[in-house]
């Protein structure tokens, strides 16, 4: 198995451990953070982002985490054809993995909460605030255009976001959630959202309803276009 998956495996794993792990720990009922609020999600997601880029980097990976910004990437001349499935591939599976020990810790919690399905669903996926199909899009595009270009602004240029430091990126996820963040829950992810949603879909959750498969595309589709848009704009600019 290739160091780039088991990197970004690894990496991925510890972001959604901890970023869904907040999201749990506020909404579940009978947590010790239940009803802890917008500061307490956003600051978590920020230092998950630092906390799996860290992991992944000492693994030997650019630390990406996100489909979008490896396909950014690849589009640019950073990455190889040949490892986008391994960076992909283990970013996928690494959110997966992220979200079974979320639902393993929080387990009674879900139980105690099996009367409020969105609200689980929510531990896992992202969903829109107001139903909006095409500024719902538009949310997620945005949030990984400012993702992507700003993140590239810190490093100089438009090669490997990885290879940037961790802490500017933690503060920019930060602020992306506080001023982004409330219309789509700001996935800005395709894997964050996708392999949640699919453990969700697989789990045995007491009380649990729809994954929400009609939204899905959104978060998936969304972040791949506002990266690809930064990168096209970064490079015409520079």
């Amino acid at each position: 198995m290739s160091t780039i998956f088991i990197a970004e495996m690894m990496g991925t794993m510890f972001l959604i451990l901890l970023g869904n792990g907040v999201v749990a720990n506020i909404l579940l009922k009978k947590t010790g953070g239940n009803g802890g609020g917008i500061i307490s999600i956003t600051a978590a997601w920020g230092f998950a982002v630092f906390a799996g880029g860290l992991v992944a980097v000492n693994l030997g990976s650019a630390g990406e985490l996100n489909p979008a910004t490896v396909i950014a990437g690849w589009i640019n001349g950073a990455y190889t054809t040949s490892q986008l499935l391994p960076y992909i591939g283990g970013e996928l599976t690494g959110a997966m993995l992220g979200a079974f020990l979320v639902w393993l810790l929080y387990k009674d919690h879900f139980d105690e909460t099996s009367a409020e399905p969105h609200l689980q669903l929510a531990c896992f996926s992202t969903s829109p605030s107001i139903k909006n199909t095409p500024l719902n899009f538009f949310s997620e595009v945005l949030g990984t255009f400012v993702l992507l270009y700003v993140a590239m602004s810190f490093q100089g240029s438009a090669v490997n976001l990885g290879s940037t430091g961790r802490w500017p990126i933690t503060t920019l996820i930060w602020a992306i959630g506080l001023s982004l963040g409330g219309t789509t829950g700001y996935a800005i992810n395709p894997a964050r959202d996708l392999g949640p949603r699919i453990m969700h879909a697989i789990l045995p959750i007491k009380g649990k309803s729809s994954s929400n498969w009609s939204y899905a595309w959104i978060p998936i589709i969304g972040p791949v276009t506002g990266a690809l848009i930064s990168i096209l704009i970064f490079n015409l600019l520079h």
